[in-house]
């Protein structure tokens, strides 16, 4: 998806480097790992969520910003760990919580996901069930989407 230059894509700001790909899964509101989300089952639990039930493993996670507790980065480290973590996620806004939790697993576990800060108007061009690539490289990301 090149949000920028075309409808298919869009230029982003890395905060955790890397590539991935994935079907789109699109959250309403910010979500805190921490309490909201089920490291063993890849699952949205937080009862008060508009999405609870959805499940975020290996999906490519668009949502405004991470939502509350430092506990929230041990909780995503985990799921790359056991490879229950969303394949990658773009925010509205940056996270510190969420890019900690996605280093620490890079640093202890050798595997993470990448983390892309997408302006909101690109960022709501991307509709859940989207095919997207990410490509998160040298401080600029490239998400596109794929073809059907």
């Amino acid at each position: 998806m090149t949000l920028a230059s075309s409808p298919t894509s869009s230029d982003g700001r890395v905060l955790v480097a890397g590539r991935a790909r994935g079907t789109a899964m699109v959250l309403a509101e910010p979500l805190s790992f921490w309490g909201g989300f089920d490291a063993q089952t890849g699952r949205v639990i937080d009862p008060r969520h508009p999405q609870r039930g959805s499940i975020l493993s290996r999906r490519v996670l668009v949502m405004p910003t991470g939502r509350g507790s430092s506990s929230s980065a041990s909780v995503l480290a985990e799921a790359v760990r056991i490879g229950t973590a969303p394949a990658a996620i773009l925010l509205h806004e940056p996270d510190p919580i969420l890019v900690l939790g996605a280093v620490v697993a890079r640093e202890l576990y050798g595997r993470s996901i990448p983390i892309v800060v997408l302006p909101r108007e690109q960022a709501g061009r991307i509709p859940t069930g989207a095919k997207v690539e990410v490509e998160a490289e040298g401080g600029r990301a490239l998400v596109r989407a794929l073809p059907s």
